[in-house]
């Protein structure tokens, strides 16, 4: 899609500065391509390696419904370092992604989206597990996952 930036002195290019702000977020604004304008905000996991983001969502709704027919979506995280009294300064960092969405459907990928989401999420992850009384397996049958296939990032911080 190619996004423009006026403020091109603000703009971040180094891939492993984009990842470390998309890794400290924990939640993604997604705007679905839809007859009408329609965003919604998840917490999500991310998967560097592959670039995509995972999410875990009720098995039915509306971003269900959008994404069946159209996936293509267009995301934003920020990190806000909060507003500077007095000076009319507001410092971040802010990702905006395009990309495209899917339902995940293998048992596979949905072990890797719990174990994301759970590694990006949790400050104790082997905690977090350990602290479990019920088998993974038996919880994928019930777990509906989407994943944004990230395409292209652009990002920005101000001050």
């Amino acid at each position: 899609m190619g996004f423009h930036m006026r403020r091109s002195d603000r703009r971040i290019t180094d891939q492993t500065q984009i990842d470390a702000i998309i890794q400290r977020g924990r939640y993604v604004t997604l705007a679905l391509a839809a007859e009408e304008p329609y965003v919604v905000t998840l917490s999500y996991g991310y998967d560097s390696t592959a670039q995509r983001l995972y999410f875990h969502v009720a098995n039915e709704g509306r971003k269900l419904d959008l994404i069946a027919m159209d996936p293509r979506a267009c995301g934003t995280i920020i990190i806000d370092h909060g507003y500077t009294q007095g000076e009319c300064e507001h410092p971040f960092e802010s990702v905006l992604m395009d990309g495209v969405m899917r339902l995940v459907t293998s048992a596979e990928e949905k072990l890797h989206a719990i174990q994301i989401l759970v590694e990006h999420l949790e400050n104790d992850a082997p905690g977090y597990w350990a602290s479990r009384s019920w088998q993974i397996e038996d919880r994928l049958k019930g777990f509906t996952a989407l994943a944004f296939e990230i395409d292209e990032t652009t990002a920005k911080q101000g001050k």
